[in-house]
């Protein structure tokens, strides 16, 4: 597990801030943002949560395609589901629906549908703008103390820091084996031929990265055993200090949690139908 997610925000704003700020402030944005239906307050949120991301000062140029991949799946995942339920769910379930195209295998599209698209897609790119700090503006060595520090155990805290190393890790295997492949003189992502030719040029990587994985999981499993993990109580080298600034970020965040819970709470965030898809 020698692997982990680039420091790409070192030195900005949010990295110079305690760890366990990035990890709550995701915890209580998702859970307020989880509460709120109305788009108009959602595209408040995402400035706000836009604004948050950009104190973390990851370069777009290293991120670009995690974004357009994330934008891409959302996307079709939002339009899938609003084509199913032909926007007849959350507050409009009930309604008269304003049907857009009417498709194939008696499934329309709707205004509904659409704004319900357009809602969860606005909802879910505020959860990675305020979760891309947690992967890339927090110190690969801070992210298991700072759950340990948050009042986990031991066992749990590490075996959280070993997953999410494990992705990096697996990514790295597969780079590595990629590069051995064409040493030998095998290319596994040419581009000649058609689909299924691709798909089985690809078989020769699948084995050894994934052997390669968990051999690497096996060494660390024996480092630690060999370090005594687990056989008593653990200390922690690295200390960690929440500053004003840490504060005041934890306490807005928190604000938010509180304001959208009230207005969950009291029905003043119903889904909105946008009135320019209204026929």
């Amino acid at each position: 597990m020698r692997a982990a997610f680039r420091y790409l925000g070192r030195g900005s704003f949010l990295a110079r801030r305690d760890p366990r700020v990035l990890i709550l402030v995701a915890v209580l944005f998702v859970f307020g943002a989880s509460q709120l239906r109305d788009i108009r307050q959602l595209l408040l949120v995402f400035a706000l949560a836009l604004g948050y991301y950009s104190l973390a000062s990851i370069p777009w140029a290293l991120v670009r395609v995690q974004w357009i991949y994330l934008l891409v799946v959302v996307s079709m995942f939002a339009a899938f589901n609003a084509i199913l339920t032909g926007g007849q769910a959350g507050s409009f379930e009930g309604t008269d629906p304003h049907v857009l195209v009417e498709l194939p295998f008696g499934l329309v599209l709707t205004a509904e549908g659409v704004s319900l698209a357009l809602t969860q897609v606005v909802r879910y790119l505020s959860f990675a703008a305020v979760g891309f700090p947690v992967a890339y503006a927090i110190a690969p060595g801070d992210f298991g103390v700072a759950l340990r520090r948050l009042g986990l155990g031991d066992r749990f805290s590490v075996m959280i820091d070993l997953t999410v190393r494990f992705v990096p890790t697996l990514a790295s295997e597969l780079s590595e084996t990629i590069d051995a492949q064409r040493v030998r003189g095998y290319e596994p992502l040419a581009r000649r031929g058609g689909l299924r030719e691709r798909v089985r040029r690809l078989g020769p990587l699948f084995v050894p990265a994934t052997v390669g994985a968990l051999v690497g999981a096996e060494d660390t499993i024996d480092a630690m055993d060999l370090r005594g993990f687990a056989t008593g109580k653990r200390t922690w080298y690295r200390e960690l200090h929440m500053d004003g600034a840490s504060w005041l970020i934890l306490g807005a965040f928190v604000a938010f949690l509180v304001v959208a819970t009230f207005l969950n709470a009291s029905g003043g965030s119903e889904h909105y139908l946008l009135p320019i898809f209204v026929p």
